[in-house]
């Protein structure tokens, strides 16, 4: 009797610039599905930046870091490094692979789809971020023509190459949409790894009242606005905050603290820290609110690590925004920049002590439907389906 031969794992290839640098969203998505398709039994490879520590894993293709003259030292500090494009490796790399999975649209994506299109490999991409997080960073928080060239350069040199484009959450699926892009548009959270044992909610506490604010210190997530509503609440005296990230602004957001702590507005001295995913999961636990305050992001989910551990939110809402629909009522909601919005959410939780213990536990129920396994099933059949396309 014969068996059937055994059907070979689809191959799939992961290009990003860099995936190595703690504190960056999109290095730390990458990673998450890497690992998670090879559990599923994926063929997977990564092609990027080599890993800055020597004793660390090194991606299957490793590339050498492209420093940029003048800008190198602010895109280091935002977390993210390019990659020098290096045409062999890439046409080595994308011969080898069923499907090309890239997960930006620099330089380096751009000479990728390129090749594979003439290799006759399909592609597919996730769109990770908005050009206002880039603008942002070099003061450009408002240069409307400008974002619309990028969206559309990007667009033409990348996404365009792609049979389906990844999209975190509804509001990139509507920006890509409005911003005429044809590739197929799938809507998949990235997700985050869920408990199955009971719901942990963060339990009463005394004073300090502590508020968590986590994220890297950068102009796109706006910290500073969780500082100034402090001037307008009632119990700012009876709060420590507690900022956890790294990033240009650190000694900005500092100096501010200390001012609000000489000023006698702050009782308790704010606490800046950088921490292991498991340091946060135990803050997020002792935390009585996570203040969001992030006025351009494509998903949040540094919002929802903190909810499943029973943390109650206060999300900035905007047009550039999406953790707030996280929330699940105008209570956890607030403008964004409204810092005396901010501050008036902030004192109703803290008058309401039972209320925010028991939309603790609804939080934690709530963000069950973002669990990476399922997040990763949809992946593998947005891969299937851009197979099957390129093969007519």
């Amino acid at each position: 009797m014969h068996c059937a031969p055994k059907k070979a794992a689809m191959k799939v290839l992961i290009v990003c610039n860099n995936a190595y640098l703690r504190g960056n969203g999109i290095c730390t998505a990458v990673l998450s599905l890497l690992g998670r398709l090879k559990g599923a039994g994926i063929d997977v490879r990564l092609m990027a930046c080599g890993n800055p520590d020597p004793q660390g894993e090194q991606p299957d293709y490793s590339l050498e870091h492209f420093k940029i003259p003048i800008f190198e030292p602010i895109i280091h500090a935002n977390g993210f490094n390019f990659a020098k494009i290096d045409r062999k490796m890439i046409a080595e790399a994308v011969a080898w692979a069923d499907v090309v999975h890239i997960s930006e649209a620099f330089p380096l994506e751009a000479a990728t789809v390129r090749i594979a299109k003439r290799e006759g490999i399909p592609c597919v991409g996730s769109f990770h971020m908005f050009s206002q997080n880039i603008l942002a960073n070099v003061g450009l928080r408002k240069a409307e023509l400008l974002n619309a060239f990028i969206t559309w350069l990007w667009k033409i040199t990348v996404y365009d190459y792609c049979t389906h484009i990844h999209c975190p959450t509804e509001p990139v699926r509507v920006h890509l949409s409005d911003s005429g892009y044809k590739s197929r548009l799938v809507m998949v959270s990235n997700g985050i790894g869920i408990q199955t044992g009971p719901i942990i909610a963060t339990e009463p506490q005394q004073d300090p009242v502590m508020i968590l604010c986590t994220g890297r210190f950068s102009h796109e997530k706006s910290q500073e606005v969780l500082l100034e509503a402090m001037k307008y609440s009632k119990y700012a005296d009876r709060i420590q905050l507690h900022f956890a990230g790294r990033g240009p602004l650190e000694g900005k957001y500092k100096r501010l603290a200390d001012k609000l702590v000489r000023d006698n507005i702050l009782k308790y001295i704010p606490v800046f820290g950088f921490y292991s995913a498991e340091e946060l999961e135990a803050l997020a636990r002792r935390a009585y609110l996570y203040i969001h305050c992030a006025w351009v992001e494509v998903e949040g989910l540094s919002c929802v690590e903190a909810l499943k551990e029973g943390a109650v939110p206060v999300i900035a809402k905007g047009p550039y925004t999406a953790a707030w629909r996280f929330a699940l009522d105008d209570r956890s909601i607030f403008p964004v920049f409204d810092a005396k919005a901010l501050a008036e959410r902030i004192d109703w939780w803290i008058e309401h002590p039972q209320e925010r213990m028991r939309m603790g536990k609804e939080y934690a129920e709530s963000i069950r439907k973002y669990d990476i396994e399922d997040s990763v099933g949809q992946m593998i059949r947005m891969y299937q389906e851009s197979i099957d396309y390129e093969r007519g």
